[in-house]
């Protein structure tokens, strides 16, 4: 049986979860109240860091999921994460307009990448 881990979990979730060689992260939002640019950005910084954590990076992210508030800030987030996606390494993705967990948080990003 492969062995799941589980790491920074709480009641509700956990911000990482490697099953095998695959990593699933909690979906990532920015500071509330930002432009869509900076929360993208944060965004982008934190799946770094967690990827990080468990051996991996972005190259290896096989799959993203995108949720805007609004889908008119799609150009916005997109110049933040063209510029952080490794060339030669875009991963397979999704984006759509959803209502989030706070009107504050404008954008947010789901991963599933590979371990190194």
């Amino acid at each position: 049986m492969t062995e799941i881990t589980r790491l920074h979990t709480g009641a509700r979730m956990s911000q990482i979860v490697v099953h095998g060689d695959t990593i699933y992260l909690a979906g990532q939002v920015g500071t509330k109240g930002a432009s869509v640019a900076q929360q993208t950005q944060d965004c982008l910084d934190k799946i770094d860091a967690l990827l990080a954590e468990v051996g991996s990076d972005k190259t290896r992210i096989l799959q993203t999921t995108i949720w805007l508030a609004d889908m008119a800030d799609f150009e916005e987030m997109n110049a933040v994460w063209d510029a952080w996606v490794p060339e030669g390494n875009a991963p397979a993705r999704a984006c759509g307009e959803a209502k989030l967990a706070l009107p504050e948080f404008l954008v947010e990003f789901l991963v599933t990448a590979a371990k190194a």
